[in-house]
């Protein structure tokens, strides 16, 4: 497979900008916009089995596709700042606490995980990877694992290695994230039929 060093993502086609002005004023506004529908996306649960389902993987990929590794990144990066600063835009916040201290809690290494995999996943897209289902399918997997590698290993050095780290962190999680995965992996292929641009696929 052989990509260009550099291909539009999907904000490019339904957003597009001719100056560095606009594209700036764009940027400032999606980034804004993406972090209040990570907020949502966290607050919201869905009943699942075996655990209740948040969107909130679900929005850090798709934002990072849709966005590509800067715009992505950088969205996510706004996001952790709002939630260090204090602002209750995590999962369980207020109630379990705010700021820094949240942020040092369990889900920690997750968080860290959301960046790496926004931008992780926004460089992939914009290498072609969001044009068909599988290669979505592939790169959403990716981003998955981006997530719960950092997530899992700061829950052990935490917690301890010795207590049921993937019991905690890991196994409940998984039939959510594949059927968040089948979501996202339909969509975004869609979405670029839809525009009729879907170019070279993988």
């Amino acid at each position: 497979m052989n990509y260009p060093s550099s291909r539009s993502t999907l904000l490019d086609i339904v957003w597009s900008t001719n100056t560095g002005v606009n594209r700036a004023i764009r940027n400032v506004v999606l980034a804004v916009v993406g972090t209040l529908l990570l907020t949502l996306s966290a607050k919201v649960q869905v009943p699942f089995y075996p655990v209740p389902m948040t969107m909130q993987t679900f929005v850090v990929l798709m934002l990072g596709m849709a966005y590509g590794w800067r715009l992505g990144g950088a969205t996510l990066a706004l996001y952790l700042a709002e939630g260090a600063i204090g602002l209750p835009v995590f999962a369980g916040t207020p109630e379990k606490g705010i700021g820094l201290a949240y942020m040092m809690g369990g889900t920690g290494g997750y968080l860290l995980g959301y960046l790496l995999a926004a931008a992780i996943i926004g460089w992939l897209a914009e290498k072609g990877w969001d044009r068909t289902m599988l290669g979505t399918a592939l790169a959403l997997l990716i981003g998955n694992l981006i997530i719960y590698v950092p997530g899992l290993i700061y829950l052990g050095v935490l917690f301890g290695w010795d207590k049921p780290i993937l019991e905690w962190g890991f196994t409940p999680f998984i039939l959510g994230d594949v059927t968040k995965l089948a979501l996202a992996a339909m969509a975004m292929p869609l979405a670029w039929k839809i525009l009729g641009k879907s170019g070279d696929t993988i």
